[in-house]
This record gives structure tokens, C-alpha cells and sequence, in this order.
């Protein structure tokens, strides 16, 4: 699976961003969605990567799970026919700035797995987010 983050740049606090996370790669029917779990991870300067949010596999809907320090700001979603997640970043802060990575997995998570990083097997390239004051 390669995966292709775009999306990222500057906002002032209290705006907006989407970034997009494309996957490819696979020979199999259907969307690649189905099969695979999409997670988006932040690394700031000094600072260890921090899961932000997930969207699991399936044919569904797909479950979402969201870091305490985003939920009810950050929306993650998900187009199958484009084999694209997206994560809508609203009220942005100035520690909301970072790398942000998608990572792919093909292994089930849980509330309690989705933001460890090694559950992951697959990682786009990072898009840098700056929030200014």
C-alpha cells in the first residue's frame, strides 16, 4: 500500500485545514478501504508521534477513534471510491502544529490499539501543518 498525504500549510488559530491521505496499490476488487485501517499520527519538534485519529476497515461506515486533544475539533472521514481519508482540522490551535503522517494497517484496532503507531505498516510522507497565533 502507498499512501500520499497532501493538504497541509500555515492557518492563523482558530481556522482550518483538510488534509487528504490517498492509498494505492493493491490488485484486489473493490476499495482498498475495506481492507485496511487509515490512521493519521503528528510528530512536533522535541515531541515523540502521537496518534490524532483513525478510521477502521470495512465496507461500512468505519469506526472512528480521535485523540482527546482534537475530538469534537478534528473529523476524520473517508471517500471508497477514491480510496481517500480526509481529516477536517477546525479551530486549530498553535499545538496543533506538526508533521502529520497517514499510516495504513491491515491488522483490526481498538479503542485501546489505534494510536500505537506499530500497529501500522505502511506510512505516507509527513505534511507539515503551522498554526500561528
Amino acid at each position: 500500500v502507498q499512501l500520499q498525504a497532501s493538504g497541509g500549510g500555515s492557518a492563523q488559530t482558530g481556522g482550518s485545514l483538510r488534509l487528504s491521505c490517498a492509498a494505492s496499490g493493491s490488485t484486489d476488487s473493490g476499495s482498498i478501504l475495506d481492507r485496511t485501517t487509515i490512521g493519521w499520527f503528528r510528530q512536533a519538534p522535541g515531541k515523540e508521534r502521537e496518534g490524532v485519529s483513525c478510521i477502521t476497515r470495512g465496507d461500512g461506515g468505519g469506526r472512528t477513534y480521535y485523540a482527546a486533544s482534537v475530538k469534537g475539533r478534528f473529523t476524520i472521514s473517508r471517500d471508497r471510491a477514491k480510496n481517500t481519508v480526509y481529516l477536517q482540522m477546525n479551530s486549530l490551535k498553535p499545538e496543533d502544529t506538526a508533521v502529520y503522517f497517514c499510516a495504513a494497517s491491515h491488522v483490526s484496532v481498538i479503542a485501546s490499539t489505534w494510536s500505537t503507531s506499530t500497529y501500522y505498516g505502511y506510512w505516507g510522507q509527513g505534511t507539515q501543518v503551522t498554526v500561528s497565533s
